[in-house]
């Protein structure tokens, strides 16, 4: 359980220093919660920026797959003896927890996928496969991850559908009047990130569903980086397909959902067979079960769903709201100390923005600063993070991304400007 609400204490800049918007929850008691934190890397303490790439656990989520595997481990929906009972119990209740935390209509539209890149394959896959025909066109954006841009491109290649591409501004905002443009009678489906892992850059989603559904076209939301920082909620943004990780929302790796519009699931073909999936086999016909299992073939990460559970309650606990307004301040915190730095080129300006502060230096490599912030236990992510073409339309090989959560705090946006000014005397 989480201690880190309604903390006055913590104070805004009116004395302090600290930019407004700091107060609303108390970092220092949240980082409690995440005991992984506490220690040092290469002698120095732990600063984890990395969150984009994946988050820290707390311990009700630990405690959460630890109990599992303690006193209830045994498959589901499957056995009526105790243990299976128990576990089938807790593995629905995440579910469960999952279709309250989206504000989902149906707790059977709440598909168990590994993560975000399996819910855009079985998409792909699945209606793609179903519906799509030679000539018929996807629209995409050019700050999508790799995940939304490869499952199209091979479906491409596998029916003839041509992919189309939203450019974006040198802020990272997208060209609206270009995607509007781009709709029309061969349109099949809209599939968009809600926040770039790159840029940071949040999407009007509702702008966009509403310019789609105005055609008839669906629209697919990878909720992947937004869902952890901002209230999200599927029947508010119109769409009708959105998936999202559980391990960038402080839950764990290998487990994640996909939702989608019970009457557009129960057209769609199973991505996958075997058990589970099944409502009678003979060796001439199948018949596939109901939504949900139809699209949950063989035995599930149990332990997955059951911590993702717990993800969920932990964040809810705290109040996305909250998490939200203290990591814009924080961010704003960020990009303003950054800014202030010569040489620091910030990649990713948008006006709507998450909490990612990437950045370039022409006097070193970002790999070569990643390894000078690792020497003072400052860790972040350098490379294209899966966004080469945000890479290409910058002309730039990479980035160095710091990437921001709740449990972070000003002290580590110092830390981490004090490790820039090093690399600055190294390279000069």
């Amino acid at each position: 359980m989480t201690t880190a609400i309604n903390t006055p204490g913590v104070p805004g800049r009116d004395g302090s220093g600290q930019p407004n918007g700091l107060d609303v929850i108390d970092p220092y008691r949240i980082r409690q919660d995440f005991p992984i934190l506490d220690q040092q890397v290469n002698g120095k303490p732990l600063v984890y920026l990395d969150n984009a790439a994946t988050t820290q656990k707390p311990l009700a989520v630990i405690d959460a797959i630890s109990s599992y595997y303690l006193h209830n481990n045994a498959n589901v929906h499957r056995g009526v003896h105790t243990l299976s009972q128990r576990a089938t119990d807790d593995y629905e209740a995440g579910r469960e927890a999952v279709r309250r935390f989206i504000n989902a209509p149906d707790a059977n539209e709440v598909i168990y996928v590994r993560g975000t890149t399996e819910g855009l394959n079985l998409v792909a896959s699945s209606y793609g496969r179903k519906y799509f025909k030679a000539g018929d066109e996807v629209i995409i954006t050019g700050m999508e991850h790799h995940s939304n841009i490869v499952p199209w491109q091979i479906l491409g290649k596998e029916i003839g559908i041509r992919l189309r591409v939203v450019p974006f501004n040198d802020d990272g905002e997208l060209l609206m009047d270009e995607y509007e443009a781009m709709l029309n009678d061969r349109t099949r489906m809209v599939s968009v990130v809600h926040q770039s892992n790159a840029l940071g850059t949040v999407n009007p989603i509702p702008e966009m569903v509403e310019l789609a559904h105005a055609r008839g076209i669906p629209v697919m939301v990878d909720a992947a980086q937004s869902i952890p920082h901002m209230p999200v909620d599927v029947q508010a943004l119109g769409a009708d397909f959105l998936t999202f990780s559980g391990h960038k929302m402080y839950g764990p790796t290998g487990i994640g959902a996909l939702w989608g519009r019970a009457e557009l699931l129960d057209d769609m073909p199973p991505y996958q067979s075997g058990g589970e999936m099944i409502r009678s086999v003979t060796f001439e016909e199948t018949i596939y079960n109901t939504l949900p299992h139809k699209f949950e073939a063989g035995t599930p990460d149990i332990a997955g769903a059951i911590g993702l559970g717990a993800a969920v309650e932990y964040l809810e606990s705290i109040g996305m709201e909250r998490i939200a307004a203290y990591e814009q301040a924080l961010l704003r915190y960020g990009t303003e100390k950054l800014g202030d730095i010569e040489g620091v080129r910030l990649i990713g300006t948008a006006e709507e923005k998450g909490g990612v502060l990437s950045f370039y230096m022409e006097a070193a490599h970002p790999h070569d600063i990643g390894t000078i912030l690792d020497s003072e236990g400052i860790a972040v992510r350098t490379g294209h993070h899966c966004a080469q073409p945000v890479m290409a339309r910058y002309e730039i090989p990479a980035t160095v991304r710091a990437s921001l959560a709740f449990y972070n705090t000003t002290d580590d946006i110092d830390a981490l400007v004090k490790a820039i000014d090093r690399v600055i005397e190294v390279f000069g």
